[in-house]
């Protein structure tokens, strides 16, 4: 499975691109921050991000997108521009019909580190040390992508499936006619 991961934002959106399954080694196809100036209007920003993720989106093909659930923070400017760009996220992804996963920061922390508490440094780490590379992805929005995918590769792959199991035991059961054996 290759996931993109998308921490959105509306000056840095990080973007990264995760390959692999549960119980496998995972290996980063790439990563990256897109960026914006403040100085541009925020439609053109957002327009930018757009261009961006499609072009990501091209140039991978994810099986499906991981982007981080917005929450609530002291500082609504911040919370305002990062569901702005988190909406771009989804349309760019739900455009190509592209199943797409919701993940909260807590759920990241917990899946990549253990801990839903842990600091952004550690999180950086464990995605190293997943990964096999010398160093985390930087600046943190783009180890924070990288973290989305994996969460979502090692959650979002096992949730899917019991999605389809719910799925299938709530339709009524096939019957099939009886042979007589003529």
């Amino acid at each position: 499975m290759r996931v993109l991961g998308i921490d959105p934002g509306l000056t840095r959106c990080g973007v990264g691109v995760v390959e692999g399954s549960v119980g496998r080694p995972l290996t980063l196809i790439d990563v990256n921050v897109l960026r914006t100036s403040a100085d541009q209007p925020v439609a053109q920003r957002l327009v930018t991000i757009e261009k961006g993720l499609d072009a990501w989106l091209d140039e991978f093909e994810p099986d499906a997108v991981a982007v981080e659930r917005v929450f609530a923070r002291s500082d609504s400017s911040t919370i305002m521009g990062t569901a702005q760009a988190s909406g771009i996220a989804l349309v760019v992804a739900a455009r190509r019909g592209l199943p797409i996963a919701l993940h909260t920061p807590s759920e990241v922390k917990a899946a990549v580190t253990g801990s839903g508490r842990a600091a952004k440094p550690q999180v950086g780490a464990m995605v190293a040390r997943i990964l096999r590379l010398d160093a985390p992805p930087s600046p943190a929005d783009a180890s924070d992508a990288v973290a989305l995918a994996i969460t979502h590769i090692w959650r979002g792959g096992a949730q899917a499936r019991l999605d389809a199991a719910v799925a299938a035991a709530s339709r009524p059961a096939r019957t099939t006619p009886m042979r007589t054996g003529r």
